[in-house]
């Protein structure tokens, strides 16, 4: 089962820098986001395959076009929060009002409920499980925040599964959606989305797609953007790893699509037998 998944954001969301933190810093950027959409758009059409975007509030804002035309594409639409904050650096009452914001946002456009939920930077960890009874309270019945290992933005490192399952947490149940891993050098890695996707060669992620049973990706617009401009502000590091493998990005995106199959969330909802699934408790 791999899962075809977009996080619909702006070129300079950008977490963990203090140039692009707030609206405020946003409004000095150009946007970027239509011609790459477009991108997005033309590369599904090419490969007639399906796939779920998780869009900010923010963006349904400010493109009411861009939700509008996935919606009448067929695309089926999640959250990706309203402001693109990291989830852990919310207080409850602020994430929750977050998330209502981008599910009114995204619902008044299109029409239907919105019931997936991504967190921007994977950023639901075990300090701020209680962001799952926020999720629940505003009708997200699938969540695909979990990042089942160690990173910059949280992850949880001692997750056990890294395939679809149940969260069981305060009486809830909601329906998981996790990264998934690969080993590498005794570690867990990630290779199906972001700069992973563009740092890996090919050949790395044909072998392990090969050996997988799941694969949840996660591509940004950004992604496939090669001309755009260099944020202010970042480290060496950050900056490799924003800007590292954009030019290739596309090119090895098709070759995946055209050597393995691809579908949306509610597709892979409804091929699970979830009775059957493994209950993570999580307190």
């Amino acid at each position: 089962m791999n899962i075809l998944t977009f996080d619909i954001e702006e070129w300079f969301h950008i977490l963990d820098n203090d140039s692009t933190k707030t609206e405020i810093d946003w409004a000095g950027y150009e946007s970027r986001i239509c011609a790459n959409m477009d991108r997005i758009f033309q590369l599904l059409d090419d490969y007639n395959v399906k796939a779920t975007f998780f869009c900010l509030g923010w963006i349904a804002k400010k493109h009411p076009e861009i939700i509008k035309r996935i919606d009448a594409l067929g695309y089926e639409i999640g959250s990706h929060s309203n402001m693109h904050q990291l989830a852990y650096e919310m207080n409850q009452k602020e994430f929750d009002e977050d998330l209502k914001k981008s599910i009114v946002e995204i619902e008044n456009l299109i029409g239907k409920k919105v019931e997936y939920y991504r967190a921007p930077g994977f950023s639901i960890k075990e300090s701020n499980l209680w962001t799952l009874e926020s999720l629940s309270e505003h009708g997200v019945v699938a969540d695909s925040s979990i990042f089942p290992a160690s990173r910059a933005h949280g992850g949880i490192e001692n997750f056990s599964e890294t395939s679809p399952c149940l969260i069981s947490y305060n009486g809830l149940k909601i329906k998981e959606f996790p990264i998934n891993t690969m080993n590498f050098l005794g570690k867990r890695m990630i290779f199906s989305g972001g700069g992973y996707f563009r740092l890996l060669p090919y050949s790395l992620i044909r072998q392990e797609s090969r050996k997988a049973k799941y694969i949840m990706t996660y591509f940004h617009p950004r992604d496939f953007d090669y001309d755009q401009p260099i944020i202010n502000g970042l480290g060496m590091f950050r900056k490799f790893k924003s800007y590292y493998g954009l030019k290739k990005c596309e090119p090895k995106l098709r070759r995946w699509l055209s050597n393995f199959e691809f579908t949306d969330l509610s597709t892979a909802i409804g091929e699970i037998d979830w009775e059957k699934v493994n209950t993570i408790e999580l307190n």
